[in-house]
């Protein structure tokens, strides 16, 4: 448990250090916002000991831009985490419907101790030209041995107002490559051998290694985000890996955000 709480705390501090970034940014490309919540609580608590009640709750924190394509954009991502077959259509919906689950669960088994709680918190990371980058943090309880736990970055090109896929950016077939570097860097911050196997310690399907397509582009590079339970067991947290600029040379489309003018 400890463990836990301490791998949600390092997240949380990662969101709440990009988020003042974001804030101090004077550039005058950027697109400006502010952050909004919505938070719904449950009306029936459950008294965790004699004076203090443990209540059930649901959490979003996300950017609002002026621009209402991009606020769009986030929430139709966000809305797509719930992956319940209900038809959210805004934050007020999802976390109401987050609490009306738990209450209907109450209701058949009322003397289970444990509350449930949501929290999803969108936090601007990466502002330049035509780009735009949100790291959303998605945490869930709703019973078991620890909370779910899912990072996601949200990419966006704000001059086509549409997602940013990881094959828009780099050359027709040059995944291949870019997976074989990504994995020479992975092998040396896991301090393992060239040739080592990655099947007993790891969970990469047939033994191979592969890049997922949960990316930022940071100022050192391409970054790949696993979250945990992807790769590896949930005590060890995410596992990040950057591709720095200049190992894509051949790979990135020229002109793309992956050039070193951009």
């Amino acid at each position: 448990m400890k463990r836990t709480v301490l791998f949600l705390f390092m997240i949380s501090l990662m969101a709440c250090q990009s988020e003042n970034k974001s804030n101090n940014s004077n550039a005058t490309d950027t697109l400006t916002f502010t952050y909004d919540s919505v938070k719904v609580y449950t009306k029936n608590p459950k008294p965790r000991n004699e004076i203090t009640l443990d209540t059930a709750k649901a959490i979003i924190t996300y950017p609002v831009f002026k621009d209402k394509a991009v606020n769009q954009f986030i929430l139709n991502k966000v809305l797509h985490t719930a992956d319940s077959g209900k038809n959210y259509t805004s934050y007020q919906d999802y976390t109401a419907g987050f609490i009306k689950g738990f209450d209907d669960f109450q209701k058949t088994g009322p003397d289970w101790p444990q509350t449930w709680f949501l929290q999803i918190k969108n936090t601007v990371v990466r502002q330049k030209p035509g780009y735009l980058s949100v790291l959303s943090l998605y945490v869930d309880y709703m019973g078991g041995a620890h909370p779910n736990t899912v990072l996601s970055y949200l990419n966006y090109n704000t001059a086509t107002q549409q997602e940013i896929p990881l094959d828009s950016l780099i050359l027709p077939g040059s995944f291949p490559k870019l997976n074989a570097i990504a994995e020479q860097i992975f092998r040396k911050n896991e301090k393992l051998d060239p040739k080592a196997s990655l099947k007993d310690n790891y969970f990469f399907e047939n033994d191979t290694f592969k890049l997922n397509q949960n990316f930022t582009i940071t100022e050192q590079g391409l970054k790949f985000l696993y979250n945990p339970y992807e790769i590896k067991a949930y005590v060890f947290g995410t596992t990040e890996l950057i591709i720095p600029f200049s190992e894509l040379k051949g790979i990135a489309k020229p002109n793309s955000l992956l050039s070193p003018h951009q």
